[in-house]
């Protein structure tokens, strides 16, 4: 008699668990290209962070529906409708925050001045480039993506990410006049 009462629930339980593991696999798998996604396009770690979190919780809520082959795009569509969303409400702009880093180096103090001056300039000239293009820019120099990686998240060709990646290069050479 109990095994007929337990028969069902386990294997409700068996599916539910099968979806927390493969939940679990897609979440591992793709939380960190998330997140600096998120991180690149809003410029802010902190809500990034916040943000990603949000992505897998919608994620999990459409668990029903989602089939395996298409949650990495849908992954990345939610995260970039929650970050125009966030634009939209907060009215925010971009600042791209350098890390404090703690040295010591035996370089003279006029490197260390015009080192820091550079990155001065850097930070923002990145900040300054249109989204689109800062979005590219980051994901292939931080990220190490390749355009074919970045178009596949992006959702865009392979010449539309070659076309953002030159101009942003334009754009930040004539912003901090030293090649990159």
């Amino acid at each position: 008699m109990s095994s007929i009462l337990f028969s069902r629930p386990l294997s409700l339980l068996n599916s539910a668990l099968m979806e927390l593991i493969e939940f679990k696999q897609v979440f591992d798998k793709h939380y960190d290209a998330v997140k600096n996604f998120l991180y690149y396009k809003l410029g802010d770690i902190d809500l990034a962070e916040d943000l990603v979190q949000e992505v897998f919780l919608k994620t999990w809520e459409k668990r029903d529906t989602i089939k395996m082959e298409t949650v990495q795009n849908l992954l990345f569509t939610i995260a970039n409708h929650l970050a125009i969303n966030h634009f939209k409400s907060a009215k925010t702009r971009f600042e791209f925050k350098l890390k404090d880093q703690p040295y010591t180096t035996l370089e003279s103090p006029e490197y260390v001045l015009e080192k820091d001056e550079f990155a001065l300039r850097l930070e923002e000239a990145i900040s300054s480039l249109p989204e689109k293009q800062r979005v590219v820019f980051l994901m292939n120099r931080i990220d190490e993506l390749t355009y074919k990686e970045i178009a596949e998240r992006l959702e865009i060709s392979v010449k539309a990410v070659e076309k953002r990646m030159h101009e942003a290069l334009e754009h930040l050479l004539k912003k901090i006049e030293h090649k990159i």
